[in-house]
């Protein structure tokens, strides 16, 4: 089946993204690794890490609680199915060295290309002291950062997604977004009539075509379907 592409003249009043891990590398792995120190082998370590992306997702799909506690919860949950001690400072650690990562080295060049020529929105599964951190690195404008400290909510929940619609003034066929999680973001959106969506493959996630998004894989691929 042909990928499917944008239509360069239906212009949208905003460009949003996902942050993490769509233009912030997502660098979990050596803390996690850390924390985890000599209790597990390396096959264990294999499944450990997938086990506790999923369990991240299950703790963002109730209510909010603040992003160190929710990396602390998964953490701990992980931990508990492999037999592991679980650090009593998990969530610190692991939130610190959020803070510590920079984008994907693919962006800040085309993003900052977008910038000039559309409004740039931020729709984050974290709370806003990590934004005020992590968006100034990626080197381009900003129309407005929300958060799911503001929206008391994370994504996938409408909430979040609602939140963002209604801080902006806006409807859903009127935004472009963007990420490279099909679960946290394109499956909501779709669901609550997102006609514009984008899937930045960075391998996270498997391909869920169900969902009409068009899949690019780097930023530059995006400008170019945008006319940039």
């Amino acid at each position: 089946m042909a990928s499917l592409e944008l239509d360069p003249t239906k212009r949208p009043d905003f460009i949003s993204f996902d942050c993490y891990g769509t233009l912030i590398y997502f660098e979990i792995t050596s803390t996690t690794l850390e924390l985890i120190g000599d209790q597990l082998d390396d096959e264990q370590i294999a499944r450990f890490l997938p086990r506790f992306s999923k369990y991240r997702y299950d703790e963002v799909c109730g209510d909010y609680r603040p992003y160190a506690e929710v990396l602390h919860n998964a953490y701990a949950r992980t931990c508990r199915a492999f037999g592991v001690d679980v650090a009593p400072d998990a969530g610190e650690r692991l939130a610190a060295a959020v803070l510590t990562w920079g984008p994907h080295a693919d962006v800040p060049a085309p993003l900052a290309t977008m910038g000039a020529n559309y409004p740039l929105v931020i729709l984050s599964n974290a709370d806003t002291s990590f934004l005020d951190v992590s968006v100034p690195k990626l080197g381009a404008p900003f129309h407005a950062v929300y958060t799911a400290e503001q929206a008391q909510a994370y994504k996938p929940r409408y909430q979040a997604f609602e939140y963002m619609l209604e801080q902006l003034g806006t409807t859903p066929d009127r935004i472009l977004h963007v990420s490279s999680h099909t679960r946290y973001d394109l499956m909501p959106a779709d669901d609550l009539g997102f006609t514009n969506k984008v899937f930045l493959d960075r391998g996270y996630d498997p391909q869920s075509p169900a969902y009409r998004y068009v899949t690019v894989g780097s930023l530059d691929e995006l400008n170019r379907q945008l006319g940039l």
